[in-house]
């Protein structure tokens, strides 16, 4: 009776073993202490979207509410990482300083605190300026300019909230796979083209943080993939796959919130496009990503210490173009050519001079131990960034690499070396879009991997 008894105990025993994640580091239980939020920063106003050149009027509605959400975390020794996911086409520059000075109040460092957008392209145009450059009637500049001192506000007040109720937790770090991304970048006789191009690289990983407390409670989940949110390109304000993808995670686990932080996708498209049917189909199965990296047995319980890090790094423009062809460009037929020429020739005539550095390019590391290292970068970054940080910075495999574009300050497209070679759209044409002066030059990838590295060293120093 008694050897039954000891077996039928063996066999408990072996059932929850199976049955719980595999703790893939061998260590003991490490406590956090963490806590997650969100906050609806649907405009109340129709403003003008952002997202696509060609928008002609205002958003006439909405699909769903956007959202911010803010996920704190802390090591037992107080280090702490703030990170800010929303709903909105980019962080400016401008949302970015409004947040830091005003989480100052709640203890929050500029190192700390992480701001990435979704980059749905059904959501408000933030930059006012923007608006005026291409004569869109001045008041929905001024209307953009309230909604991000609004929600400059409603997001630093949540995340006082949030560091408020930390409480012990567990973290857990998993991935799986989503395979609707494609490389849009089509090699034709012509160049490089926007299309569907299946031999191209992608990103198909899905990372995900799982967040529970002590006795095993879900309390939220961290997650990531690397594509443009561009299912969609009507009038109404809409998180496109991303916000389904938030929302049908929250449904299997009610009580819990959901957030997405945008990767390296300014090359990366969902394909199929343009019906709402789409996006939400990319956001099922984007969820069903998820999904299986919180079932998944190869599970990482990710330890301290957390080490934070931020820089800013210079990045150099080609060589900007001549006064004759910019007076040139302003008689193009193309309305944005003429734009941005006009934009240089009055920056030639203040100051005798086109600006050729980018000197705020914000860079931010963060480390969870020896078992995760997220690196947050600025623009529209291309997959190749991501690709070539988990293949630099992985440690011999041992640990995971989560790169996340999108960050900070989305000011326009960031190519690698290979891009800039092969030119296109993300290389150079893009910029007509921005004041800067054109192309970053070939030393721009170099400059970005090293001041990523530098962070790595600095941190380890620590």
């Amino acid at each position: 009776m008694r050897r039954v008894l000891k077996l039928a105990v063996a066999l408990w025993i072996g059932g929850i073993v199976a049955s719980s994640p595999q703790i893939s580091n061998g260590a003991d239980p490490c406590c956090w202490r963490a806590a997650v939020g969100a906050v609806a920063i649907t405009p109340k106003d129709s403003l003008w979207m952002g997202g696509y050149a060609a928008r002609d009027k205002p958003a006439d509605g909405k699909i769903h509410d956007l959202f911010a959400k803010v996920l704190v975390v802390e090591d037992l020794d107080g280090n702490r990482l703030v990170i800010v996911t929303t709903d909105l086409l980019g962080i400016t520059k401008e949302l970015r300083n409004a947040v830091e000075t005003q989480v100052q109040q709640y203890g929050v460092e500029r190192k700390s605190l992480l701001l990435n957008a979704s980059h749905t392209h059904c959501g408000p145009e933030l930059r006012s300026e923007r608006l005026l450059r291409l004569g869109i009637d001045t008041r929905y500049a001024a209307l953009s300019r309230q909604y991000v001192r609004w929600i400059s506000q409603r997001i630093a007040t949540l995340v006082g909230e949030v560091v408020g109720r930390v409480e012990p937790v567990r973290l857990f770090y998993s991935h799986a796979r989503a395979g609707f991304a494609m490389n849009r970048r089509l090699p034709t006789e012509k160049g490089f083209i926007n299309s569907p191009n299946p031999d191209g690289p992608v990103d198909h990983q899905v990372p995900v943080l799982r967040i529970e407390t002590e006795a095993g409670e879900f309390k939220g989940v961290l997650f990531g993939y690397a594509c443009h949110a561009t299912t969609l390109s009507f009038q109404k304000l809409c998180g496109d796959y991303p916000g389904f993808a938030q929302q049908f995670v929250q449904e299997a686990h009610p009580g819990s919130i959901a957030m997405f932080m945008n990767g390296c996708s300014a090359d990366q498209n969902p394909y199929p496009r343009r019906t709402l049917d789409l996006a939400k189909q990319h956001g099922r199965a984007l969820a069903n990503g998820v999904e299986t990296a919180l079932a998944t047995k190869k599970q990482t319980e990710l330890r301290g210490p957390l080490k934070v890090a931020f820089k800013n790094v210079t990045l150099q423009f080609a060589e900007p173009p001549s006064r004759a062809v910019l007076e040139k460009q302003v008689q193009s037929g193309n309305k944005y050519i003429r734009i941005h020429a006009r934009g240089l020739l009055d920056e030639l005539d203040a100051s005798g001079t086109i600006e050729t550095e980018f000197d705020h390019f914000p860079l931010q590391v963060a480390r969870f131990g020896d078992d995760l290292t997220l690196v947050a970068i600025c623009g529209e970054a291309v997959v190749d960034y991501s690709l070539r940080c988990k293949d630099e910075l992985a440690n011999g495999a041992r640990t995971a690499v989560w790169t996340a574009g999108y960050c900070n300050d989305v000011f326009g497209y960031l190519p690698s070396e290979r891009i800039l070679k092969e030119g296109g759209y993300e290389a150079g044409e893009a910029m007509r879009y921005t004041t800067f002066p054109g192309p970053f030059d070939n030393s721009v990838e170099s400059r970005i991997m090293a001041g990523i590295h530098q962070l790595i060293h600095e941190s380890d120093q620590r």
